[in-house]
């Protein structure tokens, strides 16, 4: 009687878990990109910035136009708040949409399955990058109805939109650890709802830092909002000259804010995700 040869439990291990890496990540991001524009998201994604545009817009216009804010429109020097608060708001519906995945327990049942940990959460990033596309195009389109236009040459147009769409990125995976931490969607969301307000009103967003009184002047003028809003005015350039110059020493200190939400946020993934397999 032969005797059969037991396979190796590594050998059913590498079987089950053979990789279909890319394509798991490809169904998960398409299981939250086509539903959303049945639920709305993306029609949020859009009307968002354009609610931002005019409620910044039309109360304060005037009143900056007279205080100075030495730009040649208030438009052109208020587009960088639009394009952060439009990043915040994807980023507290990235939040939400990890808090519900966890408090349905789909994360715990993609951790029964044989695919690497990370999948999920790259997913997730990956929708919420779609989203931030969209609420990019629609910012810029709601700030270009205004006033706003590029004056810089089309590599500072390419910056602007790369650092933008790097803001979203840093804001995004920032919310995923906290909605993966929380695992509580309405928590989470009255959360983050806070942060964005304060860091926006209380910078360089919509007035010059000169305009606020002088104890908070040096906490507005180097907040990260703020200096988010310094390096997008500097891409977009201004017909006065008042935008800032795209150098290393203006452009860096976003880069290295935005860099360190992304290694901090990267860490905390790393670490949620390894920890429950």
């Amino acid at each position: 009687m032969t005797t059969a040869t037991a396979a190796p439990a590594g050998w059913l291990t590498a079987a089950r878990a053979t990789p279909a890496t890319i394509q798991q990540w490809w169904v998960l991001t398409w299981r939250l990109i086509a539903p959303a524009v049945k639920t709305g998201e993306i029609a949020t994604a859009i009307l968002a910035p354009i609610t931002f545009a005019a409620s910044f817009y039309i109360p304060l216009n005037r009143v900056m136009t007279f205080s100075g804010t030495g730009f040649s429109s208030y438009a052109q020097f208020m587009a960088p708040i639009v394009i952060l608060q439009a990043a915040a708001f994807t980023a507290i519906s990235a939040a939400f949409r990890a808090a519900t995945d966890m408090v349905s327990g789909l994360d715990r049942r993609f951790d029964a399955m044989p695919m690497h940990p990370l999948v999920p959460t790259a997913a997730r990033m990956s929708a919420n990058m779609f989203r931030m596309a969209v609420a990019l195009v629609s910012a810029l389109a709601s700030v270009y109805f205004i006033g706003f236009r590029f004056q810089g040459p089309a590599l500072h147009t390419l910056g602007f939109i790369g650092l933008a769409m790097l803001i979203g990125l840093a804001f995004c995976l920032g919310a995923d650890v906290i909605g993966t931490v929380t695992k509580s969607p309405e928590a989470t969301t009255q959360m983050l709802v806070l942060p964005p307000l304060i860091l926006g009103m209380l910078s360089t967003g919509l007035a010059p830092a000169a305009q606020f009184p002088d104890w908070v002047e040096p906490f507005v003028r180097n907040q990260p909002v703020s200096q988010f809003a310094y390096g997008l005015r500097a891409l977009g350039g201004d017909t006065l000259g008042n935008a800032g110059e795209v150098t290393w020493s203006l452009m860096l200190p976003p880069l290295l804010w935005a860099a360190a939400i992304i290694v901090v946020s990267a860490y905390f993934t790393v670490r949620l995700n390894t920890k429950r397999s």
